[in-house]
């Protein structure tokens, strides 16, 4: 199957981490026993998922987690990218069902990568508060301390630039706030978050963390000087916003200044050195200068108010969810990261790449894909230190506020009778999987 993607994929370099993920709440189910999260409360609020759909059952994985663990197994992966709710470790028993995953994975020689926060905040907790990057700290000393014993590379958060823009600065996700720029004590909050995480889990006796952080290239949507000011700042807001602080030390000029608190003092514990870099890459995005009105790009409301507006890469094919695909990107990210930071870019791990599409026969999936992983290759030829790669996702789950409408699994999932059908994109990674053995 692999040559029928376009030929052999180029080897790379031994000892390459080929991985799968999923994130806690869009597959687990068993919400009746946890604590509930933001996204439960945002999801019962009418017309804020698509579908009118909730992840109460999602992929049942809570109780399927065997028959999904012998698919990573088949699949052939060196590692499973899952992510711990931290609502239900904060249920009675609920680190015991992370215990029963992990040994689950172990025993079938596949290494556990838990993200320690993927977006399910617990109801109770706001980040708007800077109390939980303590509270964050102290629940990931608990998981360390339970799982440590087998868990060896960990991730502490997935995303903050989308929890920050899309949950509290345009209210399209959970919590549902649109507090535009006022949103941005949530990223200062996550990302000190993140460095108490990175000491906590140094205390736990870790050797190998790092974060998943979300990042593409920003595109001028013409060379006139507000077009490219436009994408200059969105560059800022979505990449440098949070890769800055962490390699760096310091935010991009103008920002800081907007930060809570003592922010020099906290740009200490936030660029705590992590082992690797996680990016998270699905397409670039082309930005204009801003629209006098309301405009909606992909479904997201995009304010007057921005200083930017988003506008469509033309000439592209699409995924189902109208993303572009642009495997060319990736390799233009990474090697700007690799300039941009030089000797202070850690090692990099791609630890979400996918797509969407419909239909088992999937070769639109195939092709982004074999496309992705071929220009991952070329960065690493480039010169970029990259050491892994984990595609987003190995199960059709519940797409936040699409609900159910979205499909980026290797796996098909009937979410009527969560029966499991791997898709040819499966055969198809499982063959490139064999072939860098």
């Amino acid at each position: 199957m692999v040559a029928d993607a376009g030929g052999p994929i180029p080897r790379f370099p031994d000892g390459f981490l080929w991985g799968a993920s999923t994130s806690a709440h869009q597959i687990e189910g068993a919400a009746d026993v946890r604590e509930p999260s933001v996204w439960d409360a945002f999801t019962a609020e009418p017309g804020r998922v698509k579908d009118g759909s909730t992840a109460a059952v999602a992929c049942d994985h809570y109780h399927r987690y065997r028959e999904d663990v012998a698919l990573l197994s088949g699949l052939g992966v060196d590692a499973y990218r899952f992510s711990v709710s931290w609502p239900r470790v904060d249920s009675p028993g609920g680190l015991d069902f992370y215990d029963r995953l992990v040994d689950e994975l172990c025993a079938a020689g596949v290494r556990p990568v838990p993200t320690l926060f993927h977006w399910d905040l617990p109801a109770r907790l706001d980040w708007l508060d800077r109390d939980t990057a303590q509270r964050f700290a102290a629940y990931v000393s608990t998981v360390a301390a339970r799982l440590g014993d087998r868990v060896t590379k960990w991730i502490t958060l997935n995303e903050p630039a989308e929890h920050t823009l899309l949950g509290h600065a345009l209210g399209a996700h959970a919590p549902g706030r649109r507090l535009l720029f006022d949103a941005l004590p949530v990223a200062h909050h996550q990302l000190l978050a993140h460095g108490l995480a990175v000491r906590a889990l140094r205390a736990a006796g870790a050797a190998d963390i790092g974060i998943a952080n979300s990042h593409g290239p920003a595109w001028p949507a013409s060379a006139a000087p507000e077009d490219t000011a436009a994408a200059e700042f969105y560059d800022v807001l979505l990449n440098r916003l949070f890769a800055d602080p962490l390699l760096l030390g310091r935010y991009p000029d103008g920002i800081g200044e907007l930060m809570p608190g003592d922010v020099d003092a906290d740009l200490e514990v936030i660029a705590e050195p992590v082992d690797w870099y996680g990016v998270n890459y699905y397409a670039p995005t082309r930005v204009g200068a801003p629209q006098e009105t309301e405009t909606e790009f992909g479904g997201m409301p995009i304010p007057a108010e921005l200083p930017f507006s988003l506008r469509e890469i033309e000439g592209r094919p699409v995924t189902d969810f109208g993303w572009p695909v642009v495997p060319e990107g990736l390799t233009e990210l990474l090697t700007a990261f690799r300039d941009r930071y030089g000797d202070r870019l850690p090692p990099v791990v791609i630890t979400e790449n996918g797509c969407s599409y419909e239909g088992l026969d999937d070769q639109d999936r195939i092709a982004y894909l074999d496309g992705h992983i071929r220009a991952l290759h070329r960065a690493i030829e480039a010169g970029v230190d990259v050491r892994g790669y984990f595609v987003w996702s190995l199960l059709d789950n519940f797409e936040w506020a699409e609900g159910y409408a979205r499909r980026f699994g290797l796996v098909h999932v009937d979410h009527t009778t969560q029966r499991r059908t791997p898709k040819t994109s499966y055969g198809w990674f499982q063959d490139v999987l064999r072939s860098q053995r």
